[in-house]
């Protein structure tokens, strides 16, 4: 019996001709049975694939042979092609879609202008330096932190990447603004940018969790600073760092702890991913999320 892995990768480098990258990167997926999803643009590259570990291996090697994918760092982790349901690789204006495609720039180092990188042990020597006066800014959807985030850290109300140039300039996070402040995410690359828009915007003191929650779980497990799961796009839905794990998220109808998101059953017009327990799921009145849930009668 194979074994399988999934490997997650990024970075950022100016690609000449992006549609030519993508051609060559889905030739060489399918020629070794990987499935997943690759994004490409002038900016860099963004994939998450899966499949045997042998082909796996192939992969990065052959990947690599690309001068600005040369020093790429890829992350392996357990899965493989069944997580996902097919191969996707498409040129993008963005390899994160943050809206910001003319304001980023990127040269052979990388995002120019994003914060400084921290490494796991570099995050808490800030945090023994500065004490409270460091703020963990979440880079994800708010969805992702209901079921883990750093501890403390601030959340902002955002549904997808694109929200975070409004939240950002609406004011509300001013106050962080002459503070040290350390973005995360699962893997470090939505950081990059959202670093560098949080400097273009006047936060002097940025920093980006390098290899994002994901290294830093494979250093401190559940001892440290992060708690609860970590949200994943595959089919795994999450994943944790050890079993003794706090589970922070909840059922929205009977609140019993839950970290299983599912979709909303309304298909037809809601696309929510929602908490529902296992129990909630089977009853069809609150197999849908509190939008779309019935409103309660009158008590008799």
């Amino acid at each position: 019996m194979s074994l399988s892995k999934i490997l997650l990768y990024y970075t950022f480098t100016p690609i000449a001709d992006p549609t030519a990258v993508m051609l060559w990167q889905r030739d060489l997926c399918e020629s070794l049975g990987l499935k997943g999803r690759i994004l490409i643009s002038e900016h860099g590259i963004n994939g998450t694939v899966g499949g045997d570990m042998a082909a796996c291996k192939k992969y990065v090697r052959k990947t690599k042979d690309y001068p600005g994918f040369k020093d790429m760092e890829f992350k392996w982790s357990e899965g493989g092609a069944e997580d996902f349901p097919k191969l996707s690789v498409k040129v993008r204006d963005e390899i994160v879609a943050f809206g910001a495609a003319e304001e980023l720039q990127v040269d052979e180092e990388g995002v120019v202008g994003g914060g400084a990188h921290l490494n796991p042990e570099e995050v808490h020597a800030l945090v023994d330096k500065h004490g409270d006066d460091v703020v963990f800014f979440d880079g994800r959807n708010a969805m992702e932190a209901q079921i883990g985030k750093f501890r403390g850290a601030v959340v902002p109300d955002v549904d997808t990447t694109h929200d975070f140039i409004a939240e950002l300039d609406s004011g509300k996070y001013d106050w962080m603004k002459d503070r040290p402040v350390v973005s995360y995410c699962t893997g470090g690359i939505r950081c990059e940018v959202l670093s560098a828009l949080m400097k273009n915007r006047g936060f002097e003191e940025v920093y980006q969790l390098d290899g994002g929650i994901v290294r830093y779980g494979e250093k401190y497990g559940n001892k440290g600073l992060w708690e609860g799961s970590l949200y994943v796009f595959d089919g795994r839905m999450h994943t944790e760092f050890g079993e003794d794990y706090a589970r922070l998220g909840h059922c929205v109808h009977c609140g019993e702890p839950n970290d299983v998101f599912v979709n909303c059953a309304n298909e037809d017009t809601c696309r929510k991913q929602v908490l529902i327990c296992e129990n909630c799921v089977a009853d069809p009145a609150t197999a849908v999320c509190l939008d779309c849930a019935e409103p309660a009668g009158p008590a008799s």
